[in-house]
């Protein structure tokens, strides 16, 4: 089992494409990082669950129920009746804003990462958004991460720098250290370029040398993974971008999930990026199986 752990929130974006202000319709819907890759993971053929802290509001009911719809267990969720639900909004052409200060999953603490139900699983998927939210949910991070390796769960970790939330200088020295703490790791090339000036994909392998399985995405280039002291490159689908946000999350969804399947590295990135492909064609951050947008009740 994949159990995702990270603040999920609910995302308000034009239904058209088209920018908030000329929008009529809005497609509303469930966006998290860790809950999307668990329900790409989940389309995959595992059995995926997602833990946070959500809102005792209306907000936190359609959360629950758009991420559970996907096929992800959501029993352990917690529900705060103090801290409400975060919202983003999309605005395609003027870029994301978000309202999530003093949210439920701000509340993450060490505190939740005792109590966290490891028993079953075989994947910890956490990412470096749930570092930047607050110092608490840092705190809950490491403390995950730390639990879940001296039960001999698999941890996996995806950077997920977001440049809203902390600055480069700021996030680059934590996010190395948790980077270093998991089994898989998931960066973007550019992404590791602006926190640690690694240009190369063999940099980055080069500032992590003991990452058994280090994941390197490049774009519509590619993906090479370094496991060991091998080295595999598998190219991306060419596809019509419609929404670049959720890509990241299916290819670590489709990777995982072709993982826990026994597949060898080149078909792992070639899932990954299977599922890229699909959330890249859709203006939601997840779909269903048949590729139609979610949320859109």
């Amino acid at each position: 089992m994949l159990l995702a752990v990270g603040e999920t929130m609910a995302m308000l974006a034009p239904a058209d494409g088209g920018g908030v202000m000329g929008a009529v319709d809005f497609l509303v819907d469930a966006g998290g990082a860790e809950s999307n890759v668990a329900a790409h993971a989940a389309a995959g053929g595992m059995t995926a669950r997602w833990f946070s802290r959500l809102g005792a509001d209306a907000l936190g009911d359609r959360v629950l129920r758009q991420v559970a719809a996907r096929g992800v267990d959501t029993a352990g969720v917690v529900r705060d009746v103090e801290r409400p639900t975060g919202l983003y909004v999309k605005d395609p052409g003027r870029g994301v804003r978000y309202y999530r200060r003093g949210s439920a999953a701000s509340a993450l603490s060490s505190t939740d990462a005792e109590v966290l139900a490891l028993d079953d699983v075989s994947v910890l998927h956490v990412s470096g958004i749930t570092a930047a939210i607050s110092t608490s949910a840092r705190g809950f991070l490491f403390a995950a991460m730390a639990r879940a390796r001296s039960r001999g769960v698999t941890v996996s970790f995806d950077v997920n720098h977001r440049s809203a939330l902390w600055s480069a200088a700021e996030a680059a020295p934590v996010l190395a250290d948790l980077a270093a703490r998991a089994d898989v790791v998931f960066v973007g090339r550019d992404e590791a370029e602006t926190l640690w000036k690694t240009p190369r994909d063999v940099d980055v392998r080069a500032l992590f040398p003991d990452v058994p399985e280090l994941v390197v995405k490049d774009g519509d280039i590619g993906a090479t993974v370094f496991a060991g002291a091998e080295r595999t490159f598998v190219p991306a689908l060419r596809v019509e971008v419609l929404d670049a946000v959720g890509a990241g999350d299916a290819f670590a969804g489709g990777y995982l999930a072709a993982r826990a399947r026994g597949g060898d590295p080149a078909a792992r990135l070639a899932a990954g990026h299977e599922r890229a492909a699909l959330t890249l064609r859709t203006y939601g951050d997840s779909l269903d199986d048949s590729g139609a947008r979610r949320g859109s009740d």
